[in-house]
């Protein structure tokens, strides 16, 4: 019997989010761990997509995108960030964000690159560099406020250093970048040749009046930035796949180099559905207080338990401090949730490298109402 080689990733298993939804499937709980809206997307937009398949726009669509969508995304970006992006030269439509993640990092990162990540991390970051043979540089932000220290960033620049990858706003912790935060990093990448690569899919969902500062909106950055936003999280229509990657020419034609031999194109019929839906700019203005609706009544019915609601200024994710209420780890604790009073969540440890436990999980608050006051229900039973 031959003996077969292990794959580049071997180390890696199951993503988290796979574990604690199979974990409340098998104990038919609640599932506010995996990131997705359990309501229907508007039903305007069901019927264009209705429309261009009956309409017969069924084949491949061009490498880079339809430009009907990608001239809707530049004028959302110009109206949002005041940022000029060329629609056919500077944005390539793409099969989510994660796939725009994976393709700006295996298009600029080499073997030997150190990547500079922020943790909390999303989970793709560091499995992706290292594939490319690049090296993780982290700053751990940490409860209860996950700020950062750009001193200590700062220290972790060298002449190795490729990448910095932010996401703003940051999931899971639901904090934002301030201008503070924003113009530290402007002087740390001043005079390099260091990109930015900005995970900006939650752009959208900014609570309390705050503002989300894109790289965008900051010429010194956005000339050295490639930036991911998501259409799933845009539109509740996580299952379609669609995202979109912004930058500069000189970036985008590289991008594009690899993102022609990883998907090509994408999904015809809903790019149209897309852009036609995107002429009425209420139909994402409004998404802010749409979940922050939804955050404060999961906010307000905890508010009389033994958790400690951390701050949450954007995203759809609720950090929950539970060390009242017992001194299990986090995945220990966020099983028995599960098992036991029939609420999944995701422990904070599993976006840290050395798996961090600070008595700290997630709930994902895109939800219908009818699924939130049952969470909450049980919650408030502990």
């Amino acid at each position: 019997m031959i003996q077969l080689p292990l794959s580049k990733l071997s180390n890696i298993g199951t993503t988290i989010f796979s574990q604690m939804t199979q974990l409340a499937n098998e104990n038919e709980a609640i599932n506010l761990s995996q990131g997705f809206p359990d309501f229907m997307p508007d039903p305007e937009l069901l019927d264009h997509v209705d429309y261009f398949i009956k309409k017969g726009f069924n084949q491949y669509a061009p490498m880079g995108g339809m430009i009907t969508l990608k001239e809707e995304i530049a004028r959302k970006i110009e109206n949002s960030h005041q940022a000029i992006y060329h629609p056919d030269s500077e944005i390539t439509v793409t099969a989510g964000g994660t796939q725009a993640i994976f393709t700006a990092v295996a298009t600029f990162v080499k073997k030997d690159d150190e990547v500079i990540i922020f943790e909390p991390a999303y989970d793709c970051y560091e499995p992706t560099v290292e594939l490319f043979g690049g090296i993780i540089k982290r700053f751990e932000m940490k409860a209860p406020d996950y700020t950062i220290d750009w001193t200590a960033v700062k220290n972790l620049v060298t002449d190795k250093t490729k990448m910095i990858i932010l996401n703003n706003p940051n999931n899971p912790s639901g904090k934002i970048l301030t201008e503070h935060d924003i113009q530290e990093l402007i002087s740390i990448v001043k005079g390099t040749s260091i990109l930015i690569l900005s995970d900006e899919v939650y752009e959208n969902i900014v609570f309390d009046g705050k503002q989300h500062l894109s790289i965008a909106k900051y010429p010194e950055l956005k000339e050295r930035s490639l930036l991911v936003a998501s259409f799933g999280k845009l539109f509740h229509v996580t299952g379609w796949k669609i995202g979109y990657c912004a930058a500069p020419k000189v970036l985008t034609d590289e991008f594009r180099k690899i993102h022609q031999f990883n998907v090509f194109s994408v999904n015809t019929p809903m790019q149209l559905a897309l852009a036609a839906y995107m002429k009425n700019e209420d139909h994402y203005n409004h998404l802010s207080q749409f979940f922050q609706e939804k955050r404060d009544f999961l906010r307000k019915g905890l508010a009389g338990t033994s958790f400690e609601l951390l701050d949450c200024e954007g995203t759809y994710f609720q950090a929950l401090k539970y060390d009242k209420i017992s001194d299990k780890n986090d995945f220990d604790f966020a099983s028995e949730l599960t098992i036991t009073h029939k609420v999944a969540s995701v422990p904070f440890s599993s976006f840290y490298k050395n798996k961090l436990n600070e008595h700290v999980i997630r709930l994902c608050f895109a939800k219908k109402q009818e699924t939130l006051e049952k969470a909450i229900e049980n919650l408030s039973k502990i």
